[in-house]
């Protein structure tokens, strides 16, 4: 690359001239963009509205701009930049500025910038820096994927450089401890073991992972995370990192690492970009060493609207009918996994308000809510779920969220609450809504006060979504056609390809399907009459009641997930 050339406004021609003399665009496309640009009111620069209206790429543009401004263009990968180099900026800068400094040669600073004409920009680098500064012209694009190779959290590093720093006969327990991985300077003169660490917990909690699990082998180990429902193989180092990887994490959670013949668990409290972040722990020990799962709890995704969980028009009016109520018990069911608590969550969010006192019984709370009264069982203490809601009943309580019933006293004590005026929220693990009155019959509880007391139930799954990015459109064949009825001949399906932007499975992010049981005369009746579950089942299809199945399915008609992704998830 060449020397850095100061601007020369005498040589600088137009962009669009650039663009046709580098042969790049048309003289009609850019009288096009021009006409546009006039008519606009929005004010769009010409680069901006040219890479819009597909007439050229970024990379084209920036290397004309380069040009036009006496500054060197090049193609920014995390193989031509220093990770060292990072360290001499802000982060927030950084990121504010799209800027990044590939290397130091001479007490010269090499920085790529998306902005060449942005004198400002220099000097302000120049002064944060300490060096003279070396400009070079790059894509914020580039720019941006190698910040993502090289800003894994504040800690600087890369995965690669791990491994190779690794001596496998220095591995016994880490020693030290940062619990808030968001500190570069206390983190990046660190052992490979703690960066390495600190890169699984943040990456996982960038891809929106539900759990991490940290798996031995006989030659290796793995790492995987789980997204949209399914594991990922992300990262496999030296089996011999193992046994120290797992006492940093035991270290971090306050776990006795000297202890590896028994399960233990454990919690980790993280900050990562500013943001507080939960993680339970579990170990197993196994045949080749101790297996870790981590479950992520990030408030960002714990709190969702209930206009944006994906129910129906129609059945989030009468779902929203269902909590209005003032007293009574209303149900989540689904397996674990399927986002009951955020359906909680969001709603004693939508309900909350100053004139009513909400408080809840977890385990964990994995959530704070504004206006909400949230309380942590603790079982080694005795703080159980009975105990809390008794003492909770003596709060004067208008609404009650109960984590979970799972047995008989947990199950009294909330009917009794339901009965007498309060509203309960709580969540059962069964197969589909009109299984839960036969679980609360199986736990003890009388026919008659569940259909006394049970003003709803929502079972919900998760199911992936199509990938936008990939997605194309087919027509089933009679096969499909004849074994699921729901999906109608000559009704266009959608599935995804497989591309880099969703690892090539498909499917990219999840929507919920859900299966909303109101009871009405005749299904109180069954329920009053101790109906057998199949029993139950028939009385309430023949009412109109809609399975899980048919929201998956009109779903998948929709183009919003697959036949496939349905039958997964439900039994139909």
């Amino acid at each position: 690359m060449d020397d850095y050339c100061p601007i020369d406004a005498s040589r600088r021609l137009q962009l669009g001239e650039m663009l046709i003399h580098n042969e790049r665009l048309s003289q009609e496309q850019l009288d096009e963009a021009l006409e546009q640009q006039r008519s606009s009111s929005q004010g769009k620069l010409l680069g901006e509205l040219l890479i819009e209206m597909g007439f050229v790429t970024q990379l084209d543009v920036m290397e004309c701009l380069a040009k036009s401004y006496g500054v060197p263009f090049a193609r920014v990968t995390p193989r031509i930049a220093d990770p060292r180099m990072i360290d001499l900026l802000p982060r927030d800068f950084i990121d504010t500025q799209c800027v990044l400094p590939l290397f130091c040669v001479h007490d010269t600073l090499t920085v790529a910038i998306s902005e060449p004409a942005n004198l400002f920009l220099l000097d302000e680098i120049e002064r944060l820096s300490g060096r003279k500064i070396q400009v070079v012209a790059s894509t914020s694009q580039d720019i941006r994927s190698t910040l993502q190779a090289y800003l894994p959290s504040a800690n600087v590093f890369v995965i690669d450089e791990i491994y190779a720093d690794v001596d496998v006969q220095e591995f016994s327990v880490v020693e030290s401890e940062i619990v808030d991985i968001g500190e570069i300077e206390e983190a990046s003169g660190q052992s490979p073991v703690i960066k390495l660490v600190n890169y699984v917990l943040y990456q996982a909690t960038q891809e929106r992972a539900s759990d991490i699990h940290i798996e031995p082998d006989d030659h290796g180990s793995r790492i995987r995370y789980r997204i949209d429902g399914r594991l990922v193989t992300k990262l496999n180092p030296p089996y011999q990192m193992h046994p120290a990887v797992v006492s940093r994490i035991k270290i971090m959670a306050k776990m006795d690492i000297s202890e590896r013949r028994v399960p233990q668990d454990g919690d980790i409290h993280i900050v990562i970009d500013g943001r507080p972040i939960d993680l339970r722990i579990s170990t197993m020990p196994g045949k080749f060493g101790e297996k870790v799962v981590i479950r992520i709890i990030d408030s960002r995704n714990t709190v969702i609207p209930l206009e944006k969980m994906g129910m129906s028009k129609g059945m989030l009016d009468q779902w929203r009918e269902v909590i209005a109520h003032p007293n009574g018990m209303v149900l989540v069911t689904g397996p674990t996994g399927s986002g009951k608590s955020t359906t909680l969550y969001s709603v004693l969010s939508e309900i909350a308000s100053d004139e009513l006192n909400i408080s809840t019984v977890e385990n964990p709370v994995e959530a704070q809510l504004p206006a909400v009264n949230q309380f942590q069982i603790n079982e080694r203490a005795g703080f159980t779920f009975p105990m809390a809601l008794r003492a909770l009943l003596r709060q004067d309580p208008d609404v009650l969220m109960v984590g979970e019933i799972r047995d008989l006293e947990t199950a009294t004590i909330a009917a009794q609450a339901a009965l007498t005026g309060h509203l309960i929220f709580s969540t059962l693990h069964t197969n589909d809504a009109l299984s839960a009155v036969t679980r609360l019959a199986n736990m003890g509880i009388e026919s008659f006060l569940i259909a006394a007391m049970l003003k709803g139930v929502l079972a919900q799954r998760l199911v992936r979504r199509i990938c936008p990015h990939c997605k194309i459109s087919f027509m089933p064949d009679a096969g499909l056609v004849r074994r699921i009825p729901q999906i109608e001949e000559g009704v266009e399906l959608h599935r995804g390809e497989g591309c880099s932007r969703c690892r090539g499975t498909g499917y990219a992010g999840r929507l919920g399907i859900h299966e909303l049981f109101i009871p009405e005369d005749v299904t109180l009746d069954a329920i009053s009459s101790g109906q057998a579950l199949q029993e139950f089942k028939q009385i309430a299809l023949a009412a109109g009641h809609q399975p899980l199945s048919a929201d998956g399915f009109a779903k998948a008609r929709l183009g919003l997930t697959t036949v496939e992704e349905v039958l997964r998830v439900c039994a139909t």
